[in-house]
């Protein structure tokens, strides 16, 4: 089967990328929340490689590589720099693998090489944006020597850091996928709106641009439909699965409003005590249809992300994967369900249970 590139797949239909590796490595017991280094790739690459089959599986066309705060200054912050480069190239080999090894029925994966947030990135400070551009550059090279189909640079709350990264990304050659996670404020942190952000990514050459993580289906949605108004390229859509609100855009400074007490030993619910906001699986179709009808056709889910939520945004979308096959059947559920041999005193109790 040829492989079309992603833009000729998204004039087509739907794409669906699956990212949200943070959350979910950790929560499967191999990755240290809060420092957030994927160290995964060398440590255990085998949970690596079933997690992109899992969410393969689940729908997912793109298979990004686990490349997110695996970047210079994140290695030197726990010590380990000398291990910067065979992290990326391992979790670069993983992603390959798996995306050249698509299941039959699903048109073959691209992989993506993945760049992000800095950290370090400061408005005005030269010496910051130097050191930024840096990483951004080993990071391209490694991903395009070890057969990147197509770039993602994500999570970006600079403008100017967004910019920087599709400068980079662009002289790959490769096709690209920008997208922006403004904080609190509503604007970048250098002061540009979220709107015109996209616009000027779109002008300088991105592909796809849009936004991802930090803001909930509820707090993303009204951005989204500003954004596929004003630019005639393809947008992204990646929310994290959380309950978050006009008062508290973003997951940071979420409350626990029915808390039992159990407070975090930090004292907020990011990041190790989010799961009373999480969404369910029908708040995540509704979003993915809704935007998919809005003429957004890259669709995915981010921090919080698990395979049955990639498999809603697939299937909310029209999308058949192999993961449709489980997909739930309350109908021969011992109390719920609706087959005639599920006896009448259990549904009878099922009514008052």
């Amino acid at each position: 089967m040829i492989k079309e590139s992603l833009k000729e797949r998204l004039n087509k239909g739907p794409v669906v990328c699956a990212e949200g590796f943070l959350f979910e490595i950790e929560r499967r017991g191999y990755m240290s929340s809060g420092e957030f280094v994927p160290m995964v790739s060398l440590d255990h690459p085998d949970v690596l490689e079933n997690l992109h089959k899992e969410f393969q599986h689940a729908g997912s066309d793109i298979v990004e590589a686990f490349t997110y705060n695996g970047h210079r200054e994140k290695m030197r912050i726990i010590g380990k720099e000398e291990l910067l480069e065979p992290l990326n190239r391992s979790a670069l080999k993983i992603a390959k693998k798996v995306a050249l090894n698509t299941p039959n029925g699903m048109r073959p994966n691209l992989m993506a090489g993945n760049i992000s947030n800095s950290n370090i990135w400061k408005e005005g400070d030269k010496k910051s944006q130097l050191e930024v551009e840096k990483i951004f550059d080993e990071m391209i090279e490694w991903a395009v020597d070890e057969g990147a189909d197509i770039l993602v640079g994500e999570t970006f709350y600079y403008a100017e850091e967004a910019f920087k990264a599709l400068e980079v990304m662009k002289k790959s050659g490769l096709q690209t996928v920008v997208t922006i996670s403004p904080m609190g404020e509503n604007i970048m942190r250098d002061g540009k709106s979220v709107i015109e952000t996209c616009k000027e990514l779109e002008q300088r050459g991105a592909d796809v641009v849009g936004m991802n993580c930090f803001r909930g289906p509820n707090t993303m949605l009204p951005y989204l439909k500003e954004i596929r108004k004003v630019v005639k390229c393809h947008v992204g859509a990646l929310p994290i699965p959380y309950r978050t609100t006009k008062k508290n855009p973003t997951f940071f400074n979420l409350p626990d409003k029915n808390g039992c007490g159990c407070e975090s030993p930090h004292g907020r619910t990011f990041p190790t005590a989010l799961d009373p906001m999480y969404c369910n699986r029908y708040e995540i179709r509704k979003f993915a249809k809704e935007v998919y009808n809005l003429g957004i056709n890259y669709l995915g889910v981010c921090c919080g992300a698990n395979p049955m939520l990639i498999r809603e945004t697939a299937e909310a979308v029209g999308l058949e994967v192999p993961a449709s096959k489980y997909r739930e059947n309350i109908s021969n559920h011992f109390m719920y369900g609706s087959n005639k041999r599920i006896p009448k005193h259990m549904s009878d109790y099922g009514d008052k249970a």
